[in-house]
């Protein structure tokens, strides 16, 4: 069951209608989502500084408005708040102008009103009734969702239809169109005549169910065809939000700590001292080749450990 969007009442003269608003259009557009090739996996965006590459947290983003170049004055997101018009619960009409007058180029989103109640029906009716006879729309202004719209109220299939409408200044003028004629030329007559011609025989009733989104029913045919075939990626699940980093440097941690040990064996009298131990008197040393394997091996973990110390420690070597 549909619910309402809005709920209100319109106000004209000393005539109050309570009402509520339904949504009239819908999208029909297949919506996709970008993956990983192979693994599956959702592509997410995130909000990163422009100056480190770094995510920012939503905490320390604030609204700028650019006036010039690279020049921005910033709001905090409580100033626009306080802007921000309360939503209101009347439309109050303040003109009714004839319906052909207004151009569909000021529609914007159109809601379908219902009578809210049994109490508001009869004033519903009233209200429907009028405007068809007038052929006349009203005019008013309503606040949803936190924005001022200008409104047209008009008879629809019956019923009552709320369009939120353009501001004039949001419509761009013709004259700005360089492409389009400035000044309308006749036609020759005889071309004039074939294309009245033309458009007397493709004249029709407007039957708007008659007309169809090919392209969409082409796709959504496609993705069922797909989905029949088992033609699925399926995304691996998804690990914890730093599981790999905490792997990663464990990893290093680990690695660390294997020749730390290594080190500290050495100067305890392990590797390095078994290498150092003297002969006995008339034998032969066991393996000169192998003591100089593991002198090299304690060697190099040494640097390494020096060289990781200094950079845990913070300070940054020069090359």
């Amino acid at each position: 069951m549909a619910r309402p969007i809005w709920t209100g009442s319109i106000s004209f003269g000393l005539v109050n209608v309570p009402v509520k608003a339904y949504t009239a259009v819908r999208d029909h557009d297949a919506h996709f989502h970008q993956l990983e090739k192979g693994s599956g996996a959702r592509i997410r965006y995130r909000k990163v500084s422009e100056r480190t590459g770094r995510e920012v947290d939503a905490d320390h983003i604030e609204l700028g408005y650019e006036v010039a170049k690279g020049d921005y004055v910033t709001f905090a997101k409580g100033e626009l708040d306080e802007l921000r018009p309360e939503s209101t619960r009347m439309i109050e009409v303040t003109d009714f102008v004839d319906l052909a007058a207004v151009d569909p180029i000021f529609y914007e989103t159109t809601y379908w009103l219902a009578p809210d109640g049994d109490a508001g029906a009869k004033a519903y009716q009233l209200l429907r009734a009028a405007m068809e006879d007038r052929q006349k729309v009203a005019i008013g202004t309503v606040v949803m969702r936190d924005r001022q719209h200008l409104s047209a109220i008009r008879p629809l299939d019956g019923a009552i239809a709320l369009s939120t409408m353009r501001f004039a200044d949001e419509v761009v003028a013709r004259d700005s169109v360089d492409a389009i004629p400035a000044r309308r030329t006749k036609p020759e007559g005889k071309a004039l005549a074939l294309a009245t011609q033309i458009i007397d025989s493709l004249a029709a009733d407007w039957r708007p169910e008659q007309y169809r989104d090919t392209y969409t029913d082409e796709l959504r045919a496609r993705i069922a065809d797909k989905d029949k075939a088992g033609e699925h990626r399926r995304s691996e699940p998804m690990e914890a939000e730093g599981e790999g980093a905490t792997r990663s440097s464990a990893d290093v941690v680990d690695l660390m700590a294997a020749l730390e040990r290594s080190v500290e064996r050495a100067r305890k009298g392990g590797v390095r001292g078994a290498a150092r131990k003297p002969a006995t008197s008339g034998a032969k040393p066991k393996s000169s080749t192998k003591s100089s394997k593991a002198n090299q091996a304690t060697a190099k973990a040494n640097r390494a450990t020096s060289s990781g110390t200094g950079r845990r420690g913070g300070t940054r070597r020069s090359a």
